[in-house]
């Protein structure tokens, strides 16, 4: 599965992994059944999972509270990005 993935630009130009980089692997390893493990590797996979249905879901429906559920499932999930990408630069600067 791995040999069909698409390399990260920004690593491979400057050597360092960028805010997406692990949503590939854990998105594989969503297909595999291995959830914990594609948590570990990308954190925000559920949650982008959850803001995708939903607007896929606003496609073919209306709800009241559209634009503040669209803001803040886009905030969350900024969120999680920045945070866990320190973290692993972190971890990865000081091991």
């Amino acid at each position: 599965m791995e040999e069909y993935m698409l390399p990260c630009l920004n690593k491979q130009l400057f050597g360092i992994d960028c805010l997406g980089c692990g949503m590939q692997r854990a998105t594989a390893l969503l297909f595999k059944g291995e959830f914990i493990l594609a948590f570990k590797m990308y954190p925000a996979i559920y949650t982008l999972i959850l803001l995708v249905a939903f607007l896929i879901s606003t496609l073919f429906f209306k709800f009241k509270y559209e634009k503040p559920i669209k803001f803040f499932l886009i905030g969350i999930n900024i969120i999680i990005i920045i945070v866990s990408y320190f973290i692993k630069m972190n971890t990865i600067f000081h091991s």
